[in-house]
């Protein structure tokens, strides 16, 4: 005879059903909303500056190849709307920081291309002086708290910096950008749970571009919808067309509203693809080349805006062309810039150790 199963009482059925409930009020309150209509002077603005990230990127591609370049280099082609998009939502004294795939996110925060140029090279001139590289980069000036080599470990830095922000009692917001392989890190969930706990204001943005180093998403995670990750820390998410920079702007705003009004952290899921391997070292054979054309033919996020500004705002191939033209030659004058520039003493070395004041000791 089996044995009968036991009876769930009442009030645990009633507690169950209450937070089943909640996920699916919470869920239901962040569908994701329609993509913004952009300008002609917005169209303009996302073309140019995704742009830039771009042929910077390629330049960079081509600088590692011929040496310029050593140690790693992971290039953000393909992605270019998430961080230009999310830019445009942000206003002056929101912060930025990512993981290793940086050097879009450093031009989107407007950090100059030759700084950035010289510090791949590793010379003088470059954000850190020529002696951190493409993961150690960072900017007080533009909000851009650096490149991070450690997976994951923005995450709990980002929160930190929302952590501040609500100490300090201003508006500031924190974008805390990491990809999916780093979603499955345990200090991602440690975050969560303070900033949720905490109502701090961060937007934790997930470029989820499908293979993490080089590993397929569903391989990788067992719940492959990343906007739900934060949802046992009553923490919001949704799942973004990281393609379309207009879509990208729309959650932004969404995003900003929510943490500026006090209401906590909030996930951003952007579905994107880079069309480069992990790192340049990484010859990508885990997807085919049909499958990296398929995207670049039907998705890429450059050639939608140049699409609305040839359809919808009537602008010439001639005119495009100029802004392609202006975009080369600052890129080609931060390579040539940064292949000249002087490397850095070798006294350098022992500068930015520590700290030249420390509060403490003058107590």
């Amino acid at each position: 005879m089996a044995a009968s199963k036991p009876k769930t009482s009442p009030k645990v059925a009633a507690e169950k059903a209450r937070a089943a409930g909640a996920i699916v009020d919470t869920l239901r309150a962040f569908e994701p909303p329609a993509p913004v209509q952009f300008s002609k002077d917005e169209e303009l603005r996302a073309y140019r500056d995704m742009l830039l990230i771009r042929r910077f990127e390629e330049k960079a591609g081509q600088l590692y190849g011929m040496g310029f370049i050593g140690g790693f280099c992971h290039l953000y082609i393909g992605q270019e709307a998430v961080v230009i998009g999310m830019q445009m939502a942000m206003k002056e004294g929101d912060e930025v920081i990512t993981g290793y795939r940086d050097h879009g996110h450093m031009l989107a925060t407007g950090m100059e291309s030759r700084g950035v140029m010289a510090e791949l090279t590793g010379r003088r001139s470059g954000y850190s002086k020529g002696k951190g590289g493409s993961m150690h980069m960072f900017s007080k000036e533009k909000h851009f708290y650096g490149g991070h080599g450690i997976v994951g470990a923005q995450v709990s830095l980002g929160t930190g910096l929302a952590f501040a922000n609500r100490y300090k009692g201003n508006d500031a917001v924190s974008i805390t950008y990491f990809g999916d392989g780093a979603a499955n890190q345990g200090q991602v969930y440690e975050s969560f749970n303070m900033a949720s706990l905490w109502k701090l204001p961060v937007i934790y943005v997930i470029e989820n571009n499908r293979y993490a180093m080089g590993t397929a998403v569903n391989r990788a995670s067992a719940e492959t919808n990343f906007a739900h990750r934060g949802i046992s820390f009553k923490i919001p998410g949704i799942q973004v067309d990281g393609m379309d920079v207009r879509a990208v702007k729309a959650a932004g705003d969404m995003a900003l509203a929510h943490c500026r009004s006090g209401e906590g952290p909030i996930i951003l899921e952007m579905l994107t693809y880079r069309y480069r391997g992990h790192s340049m070292s990484d010859p990508a054979k885990y997807r085919t080349r049909d499958e990296v054309q398929k995207m670049r033919s039907e998705s890429d996020p450059i050639e939608q805006v140049r699409a609305r500004l040839v359809n919808a705002h009537a602008m010439s191939e001639d005119e495009l062309k100029t802004v392609d033209k202006e975009v080369r030659e600052i890129v080609a004058d931060a390579a040539e810039f940064a292949q000249n520039d002087p490397e850095p003493d070798v006294a350098e070395l022992w500068t930015d150790i520590y700290a030249d004041d420390i509060p403490q000791a003058a107590e």
